[in-house]
């Protein structure tokens, strides 16, 4: 199995953060691949319909995911998974963030005519490079059509990434000059999550990148450098977003 990040091009680049690619031509049994949060709303597109949920497609949009959850394959895939930035996904869809919460929608039951020719365009493609393109122009016919100014959600979910410290929500709402209750409906409704909610992802993903890249000693030294009050925190805040303990998953990529 390889796995490959690309940047957006500078046409979908206000709206989407990252593009993951991963192919495995190896599937000899069913594989399952996990999801966890990430603070990003995401389009997932498979060349072999994955299950999730005991759903099967080949097209499926995602909210905010809180919850661990996997994807099942039977057979050779290729996965393009669109990463948008954490406001778009009310921006370009057009209904409420929180609706798709842990809860992974068929892209076709909400953008049918759209939806199916564009998979009929992604399945007759022969190469990554070609289905890249085809959903960038996908996103970017949305992007033409958006009206909705995003700047204060914008700036709302880069600060809190930067620094996802409880302090920084009190921070930005007075930077924004917006109540409490005033910034938490803004978000859930552009979001689909809470301001806090987002926090502790976006703390948690911090975590899980550093851990990752092997930056520490001390599974101590990833509490502290994330804002986790001590590694009993860090660790109970981990096994509720992946079902396993740092410990846990870190000899889960030594097995592999």
């Amino acid at each position: 199995m390889t796995g490959n990040r690309y940047i957006p091009t500078e046409k979908i680049a206000d709206y989407v953060d990252s593009i993951l690619v991963v192919e495995n031509n190896e599937v000899k049994k069913t594989f399952s691949l996990p999801l966890f949060a990430n603070g990003k709303p995401t389009l997932l597109f498979q060349t072999a319909k994955g299950t999730i949920k005991s759903n099967s497609n080949y097209l499926t949009l995602f909210g905010q995911t809180i919850l661990p959850e996997q994807i099942t394959f039977t057979e050779n895939f290729t996965l393009i998974a669109y990463f948008f930035k954490p406001f778009a996904l009310t921006t370009l869809f057009g209904f409420s963030a929180q609706d798709l919460t842990d809860n992974p929608i068929s892209l076709n039951l909400i953008q049918q005519q759209n939806a199916n020719f564009l998979q009929d365009q992604l399945l007759n493609s022969t190469t990554v490079g070609e289905m890249i393109d085809i959903l960038d122009d996908f996103v970017f016919g949305i992007i033409t059509k958006v009206k909705t100014d995003t700047r204060l959600i914008q700036y709302a979910t880069r600060r809190i990434v930067e620094n996802p410290s409880k302090e920084i929500l009190i921070k930005v709402q007075d930077e924004l000059c917006v109540t409490e209750r005033t910034f938490q409906r803004i978000f859930e409704s552009k979001v689909g999550i809470s301001p806090n909610q987002y926090r502790r992802i976006a703390q948690f993903n911090s975590a899980f990148q550093q851990l990752n890249q092997q930056q520490f000693k001390l599974i101590s030294d990833i509490a502290f450098n994330n804002y986790y009050a001590d590694q009993s925190h860090f660790i109970r805040a981990f096994k509720e977003f992946t079902n396993l303990t740092p410990k846990e998953y870190l000899k889960l990529g030594k097995n592999e």
